[in-house]
C-alpha cells in the first residue's frame, strides 16, 4: 500500500527509522523533515573528534540528503523545521529556515524523532559552547583553531563532559571540570565512580565539585565559591530539553517532563502517529516500572519496531529496557544496566561484590575489575549491576545484561559457562563468583 510517511528529525532514530521502513516499503514515499544543517551525524563521536581521536570530519557523516535519495528514494529536507502538528487534518507546518517560507504538508503515518536539545547556561558570552550536534562541534573547532585555545572550563559530570575533557586533554589542551553537586556520572553508582577522580589526580587535571559560574567576562569567569580564574573557552554539558514545543497542540500526550509515553509499538495517543528516540518514555523489560533511556540502542531498536509494525507485523513489539551504558574515561571503563540507582528504593534487595583480575593472575598485563549486582531478596532476580576497570568491563556488563534480559536469579550465575583462556578470564569467572556468594546470602 502507497501511504505518505513524514519524520521528523534525521539523526539517529529519524534516519534509521526512514531506512527500516524503505527496507520493507519500497512504494510509499518517505520524507524527513529536520531543522538541523546534518543528518544522521554519529553524535556519540563528537567528542572524539574535538580531540583529534578521530580524525576525519567525514567519518562522522556516513550520509547525505543526497545518498538518502540516490540509494533509497527517501527525501531529507535540512534545514526545514517542522513547527505544528494538525492531528485532525493530518497536516504538519514545517518552516524552511534557507528561505525563510512557512508551508504546510500532509500525512498518512507521522514519527517523531525530533530528539533533544542542550541545556543553555544564561551567559552571553562568545566562548561559551554546548556539544550537541554537528553545528556546535563545527564552531567549537572553528573557534579552538582561530583563538589559540589552551585552558578550557568544562561544566557539568555527565557522559558528555567527561569525554570532552578527556578529549581536550588528549588534543593538548588544559582542561579543568567542574560540576555543581557531589554526584557525578549518575547512571553509575557514586562509590564506584572514584576512579574518575583517580584519572583526574593522575592526569593531574583540576576539578572542583559544588561549584558554578557565577558570571562571565570575556576570559574572566568567577565563580559561586568566589574564585576569579581565566579561561579561553567553556564547554558546558548540563542536561537536555526535549524537543517538544511543536507537539504541544496536536493531541499528542506529553508528560510533566516533556516526553511522550508510547505504547509498545511505539505509537503515542494519536491514531497514525508514532514517537522514537529521546522524546519517549516506556518501561523497563525485566521488572514492572516506568523509564526514559535516551541511549542509542534504544532509538535503533524503535525505528525497527515502527517499520515493521506498519508492513502489519503486529506481534514485533518492544519489550522494555535495560539501561544498558558504558563510558571510557581516559584508563577506566564504567559501565551499569538493569534499574538506575535511584529505582533501588521500590526494591528490596542485596548486594554482592566480586574484585578479581580481568583474567589469569599470572598472565601479564592483568588488572583489577570491580562487579557488584543487586538482586531481589524475594524472588532473586537480578536487578541492577556496575562494573568498573580498565579491561574486561564491557564484557561483564553485556553478560549480565543478557541475564535480566531472561529473567535470571543471582543463583544461575554459577551456571554461567565462560569462554576462558588465561588472557580472558578465570575458569571461574567474576560472574560466576556473584553466583556462588550469592548462596551465602
Amino acid at each position: 500500500m502507497t501511504r505518505k510517511i513524514i519524520i521528523v528529525g534525521a539523526v539517529a532514530g529519524g534516519a534509521t527509522c526512514a531506512s527500516q521502513i524503505r527496507r520493507l516499503d519500497s512504494s510509499s514515499e518517505i520524507t524527513v523533515y529536520d531543522k538541523g544543517a546534518f543528518m544522521s551525524f554519529a553524535n556519540c563521536g563528537l567528542p572524539y573528534y574535538l580531540g583529534n581521536v578521530v580524525k576525519e570530519r567525514d567519518d562522522l557523516l556516513p550520509e547525505t540528503p543526497e545518498s538518502f535519495k540516490s540509494n533509497r528514494n527517501i527525501n531529507v529536507k535540512l534545514k526545514h523545521e517542522v513547527i505544528a502538528i494538525d492531528s485532525k487534518n493530518q497536516t504538519v507546518t514545517i518552516h524552511n529556515h534557507e528561505n525563510g517560507h512557512t508551508f504546510k504538508d500532509t500525512y498518512d503515518v507521522l514519527v517523531l524523532s525530533p530528539g533533544a536539545r542542550a541545556r543553555q547556561l544564561n551567559f552571553d558570552s562568545s566562548r561559551l559552547f554546548t556539544l550537541r550536534n554537528m553545528e556546535d562541534t563545527d564552531q567549537i573547532e572553528s573557534f579552538i583553531e582561530a583563538h589559540q585555545v589552551n585552558d578550557v572550563l568544562v561544566v557539568g559530570a555527565g557522559y558528555i563532559s567527561l569525554e570532552v575533557v578527556e578529549n581536550m586533554y588528549e588534543r593538548g589542551l588544559n582542561p579543568t571540570l567542574i560540576h555543581r553537586s557531589e554526584s557525578i556520572n549518575k547512571l553509575m553508582d557514586q562509590d564506584m565512580n572514584a576512579v574518575i577522580f583517580d584519572a583526574l589526580k593522575s592526569h593531574q587535571i583540576s576539578y572542583r565539585l559544588n561549584e558554578e559560574i557565577k558570571s562571565i567576562n570575556d576570559k574572566e569567569v568567577t565563580f559561586t565559591s568566589g574564585l576569579v580564574e581565566s579561561y579561553d573557552l567553556i564547554i558546558t554539558g548540563v542536561g537536555v530539553i526535549p524537543n517538544s514545543e511543536f507537539i504541544q497542540d496536536s493531541g499528542v500526550n506529553i508528560n510533566d517532563q516533556g516526553y511522550i509515553p508510547v505504547n509498545d509499538h511505539f505509537q503515542t495517543n494519536v491514531p497514525n502517529i508514532y514517537a522514537i528516540g529521546d522524546i519517549t518514555t516506556h518501561h523497563y523489560r525485566h521488572v514492572d516500572l516506568p523509564t526514559h533511556v535516551p541511549l542509542a540502542w534504544g532509538a535503533h531498536r524503535a525505528a525497527s519496531i515502527v517499520a515493521e509494525h506498519l508492513i502489519g507485523n503486529t506481534h514485533v513489539r518492544f519489550k522494555g529496557f535495560l539501561g544498558a551504558n558504558i563510558v571510557q574515561f581516559f584508563e577506566y571503563t564504567l559501565a551499569s544496566t538493569g534499574v538506575s540507582t535511584a529505582d533501588l528504593s521500590k526494591f528490596n534487595y542485596r548486594v554482592i561484590d566480586v574484585k578479581n583480575g580481568t583474567h589469569a593472575g599470572y598472565y601479564p598485563q592483568n588488572s583489577e575489575v570491580h562487579l557488584r549486582v543487586y538482586f531481589d531478596t524475594d524472588t532473586r532476580q537480578i536487578i541492577r549491576a556496575a562494573a568498573v576497570g580498565q579491561k574486561g568491563v564491557d564484557k561483564r556488563i553485556d553478560v549480565l545484561t543478557m541475564a535480566m534480559m531472561h529473567h535470571a536469579k543471582v543463583d544461575d550465575l554459577v551456571e554461567f559457562e565462560v569462554a576462558y583462556a588465561p588472557p580472558y578470564s578465570h575458569p571461574k569467572d567474576l560472574i560466576n563468583m556473584i553466583g556462588y556468594k550469592s548462596r551465602n546470602q
